[in-house]
């Protein structure tokens, strides 16, 4: 059995260990943002973070993820309570196919850990290596610039007060 924490859950997966995080997302644990593309890692549709990081999981083993923490696109949000940028993905209406958007997502939510102030040109360059034919470039940059600040926004306000149990 191989250990992962997937979205804040810890997995005990039955899995070859060579078997692609990929698979193991989508046919195990039926996590079916994170897409096929490619296969070697060089379109994004595929991208997750393991530890952080933006990792194409076609090309991870299971085994390399043993013991970290993977975060998909089903782990910033959910249909009910969107995160920031789902929301303001949709709110853009940046997702047109919808192929390669969770990949593009986890790669700006990636950035957006790093700074809530991107330029454009970090914008463009931290989504370089994702493949997109869409023709929703603007759109997605636009959510990628609401989203940020949003969560600018919502850091300036500090943590909402916790209620009282008494």
């Amino acid at each position: 059995m191989i250990e992962i924490k997937v979205n804040g859950r810890r997995q005990s997966i039955a899995a070859d260990p060579d078997t692609p995080l990929l698979y193991v997302l989508r046919g195990e644990l039926e996590l079916n943002a994170a897409k096929y593309g490619c296969g070697l890692g060089q379109c994004g549709s595929c991208a997750v973070l393991v530890d952080g990081e933006v990792a194409f999981s076609c090309v991870v083993p299971v085994l390399l993820a043993e013991n970290k923490e993977v975060t998909t696109l089903e782990g910033l949000g959910t249909e009910d309570e969107p995160g920031p940028l789902q929301r303001a993905f949709i709110a853009e209406q940046a997702a047109q196919c919808g192929y390669c958007i969770p990949g593009m997502m986890i790669r700006a939510h990636a950035l957006l850990r790093k700074t809530l102030t991107p330029s454009d040109a970090q914008i463009r360059q931290a989504l370089q290596p994702h493949l997109c034919r869409c023709g929703t470039h603007m759109r997605i940059l636009r959510a990628i610039r609401r989203a940020a600040q949003e969560m600018r926004s919502a850091s300036a306000e500090g943590p909402a007060p916790r209620e009282s149990v008494l």
